[in-house]
């Protein structure tokens, strides 16, 4: 292993669109990132979760998801405009920090850091509880054991398994939704055996398309905008490409609307076969339609795509969580033991050609093993307290973390404002992928983001997660603004020093 050369310390030449090269590995290929982008937030939330938004906002659920997916579009759009310029590891905790200054760069990083372990718990004991259901001979804390293994391993090899490993799992993911979109449309016009058309019988009656009104489709949206957290890896992951710039720019492209498509289109196939009084939170809405059309084993299907979904998911918080300590690592704010990388190995070949000196021929190292191990070891961690305590100790973290995903957008939104014009002052060829009628759409969405956390803060169910994600952006935010201070005294106190 050998340590990645240090990256200059931020300050005015930190805003230029160049950027150092990155000791990580190219290992990533379009497809890849493609799929990544397409499966990366198609999680639990959407099979399992989305149930609860269906019982709050009925048939106007599918209004619900057009907003939160339009927010997190835009944030896409934005972060994509970002990271096809300037291309990082750190995605956008290095755009805060190059718009708005260290502190930024800190905060945003460290809290995204933070809420991946966190939520990698979730999903490693949702997952383990299904495999018990399946194995019951097998302890469910012996089924998360295996499976932090097995990760680990895979992101302390080459890159290529996560992209592997990520792109089999969206695919499907993928193609169970398609199938469901599919099977649902036949089942709407009455074209599967022993089905009528159903017309829109399920979407006007039962108290009509707003059966609880526009507040409905407001908590509908508080149910629901979290489940599309995790396309910010893509915009990680597009630093481990042979060409970042292009293939970011072409997975933002592809991925937003395919994702909203798949969002709304399933929605609006289920409130249209069953009436939305049949759903429930805590139960699949996906199983109750694929029972109603008569699918045999409907129950279990969905349990092994909830199972891939949940591994996925594992999967990816592991990668992007070690892709981002490294990146604050890189930055001086993180432990500098984190920078070391696996060594890249060059094949026989390649080195009798000539290639590989870069390493680009025949490599399988620039994996941030540390960074990895660390990532793990916080994840193992919230895995105890999540089987020990998850009442009590594992319920404040997971609420400490729940309304952070809505202000590390805000901060992606803040950076796009200030980037935007330096960009377009200093590097105009740069901004190959640009937001929409900037900036009124980046205002329309800063004003959205806020709008939801004040509604989650009159909701008595959201507001715990905003206070005690307050409560955790506060320290982190007071220990950047600690350092930047200590820092600015230290060089205060060294220019005073006499020349000798």
């Amino acid at each position: 292993m050998h340590e990645a050369p240090p990256t200059p310390p931020p300050g005015p030449a930190a805003t230029s669109p160049a950027t150092p090269a990155e000791p990580l590995s190219h290992g990533l290929k379009q497809r890849h990132l493609t799929m990544l982008g397409l499966g990366g937030v198609i999680g639990a939330g959407l099979f399992v979760g989305s149930g609860a938004g269906i019982a709050v906002a009925g048939p106007a659920i599918v209004v619900s998801y057009l907003i939160a997916g339009a927010l997190a579009m835009l944030v896409m759009r934005m972060l994509g405009e970002m990271s096809a310029a300037m291309p990082a590891s750190g995605s956008f905790s290095v755009h805060a920090e190059r718009a708005l200054g260290r502190w930024a760069g800190f905060s945003v990083g460290w809290l995204y850091w933070f809420l991946l372990v966190v939520v990698l718990a979730v999903e490693a004991t949702a997952a383990a509880q299904i495999a018990h259901g399946w194995v019951p001979g097998v302890e469910p804390w012996a089924w998360v054991l295996l499976f932090m293994v097995v990760f680990t391993v895979a992101n302390l090899t080459a890159v290529k398994n996560f992209g592997e490993f990520e792109f089999w799992f969206a695919s499907l993911k993928v193609g169970a939704i398609v199938v469901f979109l599919v099977l649902g449309g036949l089942a709407v016009f009455g074209l599967l055996p022993d089905t009528d058309p159903v017309g829109m019988t399920n979407l006007t009656g039962q108290g009509g398309f707003l059966p609880n009104g526009w507040s409905g489709v407001v908590s509908g949206v508080l149910t629901v905008v979290f489940a599309f957290g995790g396309l910010e890896v893509v915009t990680i992951a597009a630093a481990e490409t042979d060409d970042p710039a292009r293939a970011v720019g072409r997975a933002v492209r592809s991925a937003v609307v395919r994702i909203l498509f798949f969002y709304v289109g399933s929605m609006l196939v289920i409130v249209t076969v069953l009436p939305w009084t049949a759903q429930q939170a805590g139960l699949s809405p996906y199983v109750k339609v694929l029972d109603a059309i008569g699918v045999p084993s409907a129950g279990q299907i969905m349990n092994i795509v909830v199972f891939v979904a949940l591994l996925s998911a594992l999967n990816a918080n592991l990668y992007g969580s070690s892709r981002m300590i490294f990146s604050l690592a890189e930055r001086r704010e993180a432990p500098r033991g984190l920078l070391k990388v696996s060594r890249k190995r060059v094949s026989r070949k390649a080195g009798a050609e000539g290639g590989g000196a870069d390493g680009s021929s025949g490599q399988a190292g620039g994996v941030p093993r540390r960074a990895v191990l660390a990532s793990v070891a916080f994840g193992f961690i919230s895995v105890l307290l999540n089987l020990l305590w998850p009442d009590t100790v594992f319920l404040y973290m997971l609420n400490s973390v729940g309304a952070v995903l809505l202000f590390v957008w805000a901060l992606i939104a803040a950076a796009q404002l200030r980037l935007r014009a330096r960009l377009e002052q200093e590097a105009p060829d740069a901004l190959a992928l640009r937001m929409w009628w900037f900036p009124y759409l980046t205002w329309v969405t800063l004003a959205g983001l806020l709008g939801v956390l004040l509604l989650m803060l009159t909701d008595d169910a959201a507001r715990p997660q905003v206070l005690w994600s307050a409560g955790a952006t506060a320290l982190v935010l007071l220990v950047a603004v600690g350092r930047e201070w200590r820092d600015r005294r230290a060089r205060r106190e060294s220019s005073a020093l006499p020349d000798r």
